[in-house]
């Protein structure tokens, strides 16, 4: 295998593992913040027995996240130093402030609230709870900034043979990376109301700690609710945005080969891209690719034949991937809308709750997905347009050295993984300390 396939699996192994911890961290710290502020305005010692337990959940997740990102930033500079010299001005800045500007300010509020619970005063430890969440996702906001001038470049002049930044004001008002970060965020936090509502179900159908769990469900069900709905309106014009932006990702989603307008959508299909065609095809819905994609019923979308093979995005893959972000989005709608209804009952809702334990890894997979999409539907680019991935990859490094370094993020993640969630898993079965 040549350096530059194993330098893309080696970056898709560490970003899929990586990003298993970051949408936790984001939506736990949310209920987290909450839970805590519930304490402080009422007195009530259950919501201090609910920031402490769940807190200790975040906490061992946040701590394994950070490991797992380190190594992401160090293959910019062994694995990708073409990509680092050709737009390291631009993509180098939003990393720099992410990480001192939002990822230090971040790391300093969990220390401070870990170690301040005595030292602090109620209201002030509740309000560093806040700085947590905010610097989160201020931090997901710059992240997201990168990706998204990966995506869609903006604010920039290709010049001495690279592309320096001419407008930071552009590439910080990109609307590509804001859709991005609205996107991932509130699937996040539906990792972490789902995440919630998982365990409280488990000790639920256990009749351990009911008023606990019970109360624990009910604060994360309206994040959960409000969660699943947004991300499913807020995909809509982020998918406008990318039939704008990037019309070959937009194809390979949806299996689209022929240009045409009033575009029918099917929702059964079978792509065969070695014959750039579809085998199969059912439930034809007219116009409605052409609606979603524009919003205009007799808009004309472009087919992937319209486009040069070698600037087509790998199809299966964007197209099973989007079809199961889809496909898992809907199920959430409709999970929680069950949990909705059922809510003043809930400790005996048994099939309810069976589902809420069984969905757990179900938001996970559906941003995993998502990223795939984004990610792999980007191809052959790295910089939209403007950079193939295939120019990026460092050319001093071999497969020899590119195997080695795969192979010991491999060992290493997959050891970080086994004890992250082995620790999760213990602390989340063990359940709250006696009142």
């Amino acid at each position: 295998m040549d350096p530059l396939f194993l330098s893309r699996l080696q970056f898709a192994a560490a970003t899929f593992f990586h990003f298993l911890f970051v949408p936790l961290t984001l939506g736990l710290s949310l209920l987290v913040a909450t839970m805590e502020t519930k304490w402080v305005r009422t007195g009530d010692k259950t919501y201090l027995r609910m920031t402490k337990f769940w807190g200790k959940l975040f906490l061992i997740n946040f701590a394994i996240g950070v490991v797992t990102g380190i190594t992401l930033e160090f293959q910019f500079g062994t694995n990708w130093s073409r990509y680092s010299a050709y737009v390291g001005d631009i993509f180098g800045s939003l990393l720099a402030i992410e990480a001192t500007a939002a990822f230090f300010l971040e790391s300093t509020f969990i220390a401070v609230w870990v170690f301040g619970w005595k030292k602090l005063s109620p209201r002030f430890h509740a309000t560093v709870a806040w700085l947590i969440f905010f610097g989160a996702n201020i931090s997901a906001v710059w992240i997201l900034l990168a990706n998204g001038w990966m995506q869609n470049p903006v604010g920039y002049v290709i010049r001495n043979g690279r592309a320096e930044l001419e407008s930071f004001t552009a590439v910080i008002t990109n609307s590509f990376g804001w859709q991005q970060f609205l996107h991932t965020v509130s699937g996040s936090f539906l990792v972490g109301a789902m995440f919630v509502m998982g365990i409280s179900a488990w000790h639920l159908l256990r009749k351990s700690n009911v008023d606990f769990f019970r109360r624990s469900f009910r604060l994360a069900l309206p994040l959960g609710i409000f969660a699943s709905l947004f991300v499913a309106v807020q995909g809509h014009f982020h998918g406008n945005e990318v039939a704008s932006v990037q019309p070959a990702k937009l194809a390979a989603m949806e299996a689209h080969w022929e240009t045409t307008d009033h575009a029918p959508m099917h929702l059964l299909v079978l792509p065969d891209p070695e014959d750039e065609r579809n085998s199969m095809e059912f439930i034809k819905l007219p116009s409605m690719l052409s609606i979603l994609a524009y919003n205009d019923p007799s808009a004309t979308v472009k087919g992937l034949k319209d486009f040069p093979e070698d600037e087509r995005p790998p199809v299966q893959l964007t197209f099973w991937s989007f079809r199961i972000m889809v496909g898992l989005g809907t199920l959430f709608i409709a999970l929680m809308g069950w949990a909705w209804l059922k809510r003043n009952d809930i400790e005996n809702q048994k099939a309810l709750l069976w589902a809420l334990l069984l969905a757990i890894p179900l938001p996970y997979l559906a941003l995993q997905a998502g990223w795939a999409v984004a990610e792999v539907g980007r191809q052959p680019w790295i910089v939209y347009g403007i950079m193939r991935t295939s120019d990026a990859v460092s050319p001093a490094i071999n497969s020899a050295q590119v195997w080695f370094s795969l192979g010991s993020i491999v060992a290493i993640y997959t050891l970080l993984g086994i004890t992250g969630f082995w620790l999760i898993v213990h602390y989340a079965k063990k359940g709250p300390k006696a009142a």
